[in-house]
């Protein structure tokens, strides 16, 4: 009697378990290892998954189908810099340290590269805190050498890549950095052409799995291809293809990262972490390029790199975990860089420490219903061609251009190319955004701007 006791007792636990914690039932465990993938200028329709014709991504469609793809996730600024920020700290364009490629110290003097400052946090730092081990490869962007900002002192165990987004052009680069040391690749001295960087990178990359495959690690590759200059080993299968020739390179570089996406792949279901691993792939802003008529890498978008338009800002993203994750599905659930911290620290228990504007958004990436994401409004800025902000709220996308105070108000619902101005249509919309707007935009000493005040609604 007491051994049908127990049973049942054990049999009601585990009941009760499966729906307090129904996110994490089956044998993965509730703190899986994160792989957070980054490639660079990769356009929202550059994979077979998002409707690319031409350039063959075998193994990023085949994440698709095993997970879950994105279609309304966008990134944290539209160019380099300014997007690691907001994905590092959780923290919008308003409000993020580096809202530039550069800014001026104090407002005045010439460009510089702005680093990340000791208060700056980071979700490196925070997973860190939650017994992670931490890696990171390929460019960061977020703070030069004897910088608060360098990598090693933002969280992150281990580190080899480029600092700066320039230097990450040079893919036959005499060095890279390992840490806080500099990496000589003597394979490219005096104009040899024998180390290419993104080899190394990638090889970086399973050796880190490799060696931390026992412990809980988080690993940000942020992984420099497709980003010119196009140079490239090999044109693949292209080198035939009645194409521009930087057409040619931008498709061999988006199969070179694909091959080596699927090497990663193989090496997670080889030393059995393939169920224990969470695998996020996406791009860092819009396709450097349109590619009309041909690859279209920016899909049925408007704009392009350095646009606030979709095409500028929106970016493929696929999540995948088996057993957790649906296989196969396709969310239009829109959500952005900013919201990465916060899910990553949900997803591992980690605490968000200090103000970030991001929320959780794992309940969407597992499947559950997430409503309040279509209500709450979604904001970056830009500084180059003048100060620009823009905000999606549900279907509506706002722009607004400081230099004239010219507020243009599209439907995503039913105009994707943001080809119709429907501002006048809609004057309540416009008054609403026009108020998040200013409210979001916290001035920074690094990029001055006189930003529009709201208009007031007229008394009757």
């Amino acid at each position: 009697m007491k051994s049908i006791f127990v049973r049942l007792l054990l049999l009601g636990l585990g009941v009760f378990c499966a729906l307090v914690y129904p996110s994490f039932a089956g044998s993965a465990p509730a703190r899986p290892n994160i792989i957070y993938l980054m490639v660079d200028d990769m356009g929202w329709g550059d994979a077979g998954c998002y409707g690319q014709k031409h350039i063959q991504t075998p193994n990023i469609d085949r994440l698709a189908r095993e997970g879950t793809r994105f279609t309304d996730v966008y990134a944290g600024a539209s160019v380099c810099a300014p997007s690691r920020s907001v994905l590092m700290t959780g923290q919008h364009l308003g409000h993020t340290r580096i809202r530039g490629n550069s800014g001026m110290v104090g407002g005045v003097g010439q460009q510089r590269r702005i680093p990340l400052e000791p208060g700056d946090v980071t979700v490196a730092m925070l997973l860190k805190q939650a017994g992670y081990t931490t890696g990171i490869t390929g460019k960061w962007g977020l703070g030069e050498p004897d910088t608060a900002g360098i990598p090693n002192k933002k969280g992150f165990d281990e580190w080899f890549g480029y600092l700066n987004q320039q230097h990450a052009h040079t893919y036959y680069t005499d060095y890279l950095w390992k840490n806080t040391e500099r990496f000589p690749l003597t394979g490219n001295l005096n104009g040899q052409t024998n180390l290419y960087s993104h080899d190394l990178i990638a090889d970086w990359s399973l050796d880190f799995v490799k060696r931390h495959k026992g412990e809980p690690f988080f690993l940000y590759l942020a992984w420099t291809l497709p980003h010119g200059k196009y140079v490239v080993p090999s044109l693949e299968t292209y080198g035939d293809k009645d194409w521009p020739h930087d057409f040619k390179v931008h498709a061999a570089m988006v199969t070179r990262l694909d091959r080596d996406l699927g090497r990663l792949m193989a090496l997670l279901k080889e030393l059995g972490l393939d169920e224990k691993t969470i695998v996020f792939f996406c791009s860092d802003n819009g396709g450097v390029a349109r590619r009309e008529g041909v690859l279209d890498s920016v899909g049925p978008f408007r704009g392009q790199k350095a646009a606030q338009y979709e095409g500028g800002l929106r970016v493929p993203m696929i999540v995948r975990w088996p057993g957790k994750v649906a296989a196969g599905q396709v969310s239009s659930a829109p959500w952005y860089f900013a919201d990465v911290l916060p899910t990553l620290c949900d997803l591992t228990g980690a605490k968000v420490a200090g103000k970030v504007d991001g929320v959780s958004v794992l309940p969407t990436i597992l499947g559950r219903a997430q409503p309040e994401l279509s209500t709450r409004m979604m904001y970056w800025e830009q500084y180059s061609g003048g100060f620009q902000q823009a905000v999606r709220w549900g279907k509506w996308k706002g722009h607004q251009v400081a230099a004239d105070g010219k507020f243009a108000l599209y439907d995503l619902s039913t105009d994707q190319m943001e080809a119709r101005d429907v501002a006048a249509q809609h004057p309540d919309v416009v008054k609403r955004l026009r108020e998040f707007m200013t409210a979001a935009h916290v001035p920074s000493p690094n990029w001055l701007v006189k930003v529009p005040a709201a208009k007031k609604a007229k008394k009757k």
